[in-house]
């Protein structure tokens, strides 16, 4: 297998007049608003946007998790912001095109008018919404407007990170910190407590595989975990290479893609195969996600402000 890892870093690259960023357009408005793809106000006060010529990278602080939204073909990707005990409700979201260059800057943030978003991680797409785990609330987003959706407060969550929704809009949202467990909101807003304790252990990154169950992975070992969704029963225990594993996707044919961010490997395991090594050396790579559309993994870098691109081709 032919492998291509592309770290995403900041940089510019034109060929014509250098164009500055700008992420809302010069039209003001009260209220709620999504930012703009990338562009610039001239010197007629005109808003143009970024020529076809250019593309920028990076955009990103502290990126946590991304999900790939197959109707733009475009990677959404959940950043932190600044420190939250520096300042509060800081977190945002940038879209990206599949090669990693920039859409826009700020898709939800682009204002605070109407947004609360503190620390997102984890991420998911179901029935046109955008989830994501923020602290202690799950958050929704409507997928084509930006604009903010419901929130479900989890009372005792101390840590959400990995999120999944199935089918039915179940949404299954893990607790990393202390008390280690995972949290169940049925499609009517009920929230409950799923799983916790053993075989949990810091559990991360959740994903639903092709039968509908539940998998998640561990901070705490390399275990991958299949549980049945109704009953929290454990079906089969999987092992990636490496322990200390944020995220988790499973690509059409079953195959399972486990990201140890602590120790920067990617592992590999196809359905009833041990896992191989896929890629290693990758600073703190996060929750991540697959664009079947273009073979690829892309893989959040948190405090390295940056993405991974894994080319799955053969």
């Amino acid at each position: 297998m032919k492998l291509c890892v592309t770290l995403a870093l900041v940089f510019l690259t034109a060929m014509a007049s250098p164009v500055r960023a700008q992420t809302s357009s010069p039209t003001a408005a009260s209220g709620f608003k999504t930012g703009e793809p990338l562009g610039s106000v001239n010197e007629a006060g005109q808003f143009v946007p970024v020529t076809g010529n250019v593309k920028v990278y990076g955009s990103f602080r502290y990126a946590e998790s991304c999900v790939y939204d197959p109707e733009r073909d475009l990677i959404i990707v959940m950043n932190a912001g600044v420190a939250e005990e520096l300042e509060p409700n800081d977190g945002y979201v940038s879209l990206l095109h599949p090669d990693g260059s920039v859409h826009t800057t700020k898709w939800i943030g682009a204002t605070r008018d109407g947004l609360t978003l503190n620390h997102p991680r984890g991420s998911a797409l179901h029935g046109g919404r955008l989830y994501t785990a923020d602290i202690d609330v799950v958050r929704t987003f409507d997928l084509a407007t930006g604009q903010p959706g419901r929130s479900f407060p989890i009372d005792g969550a101390t840590y959400l990170n990995g999120i999944a929704v199935t089918a039915d809009g179940t949404v299954f949202v893990s607790n990393t910190r202390p008390p280690e467990c995972i949290y169940k909101i049925t499609p009517a807003g009920e929230v409950s407590t799923f799983l916790a304790g053993k075989p949990l252990a810091m559990p991360n990154g959740l994903a639903i595989d092709r039968e509908g169950n539940l998998v998640a992975v561990n901070v705490s070992d390399n275990a991958v975990l299949t549980f049945d969704p109704a009953t929290a029963k454990l079906l089969r225990t999987e092992h990636a290479v490496e322990g200390g594993n944020d995220g988790l996707v499973i690509a059409e044919d079953g195959t399972k893609y486990v990201s140890s961010v602590r120790f920067g490997s990617v592992s590999k395991i196809p359905p009833g195969m041990p896992a191989t090594l896929l890629a290693a050396g990758i600073p703190t790579p996060a929750s991540m996600c697959y664009a079947p559309r273009h073979k690829q993994l892309v893989i959040p870098m948190n405090n390295n402000n940056a993405v991974a691109i894994i080319k799955l081709t053969e």
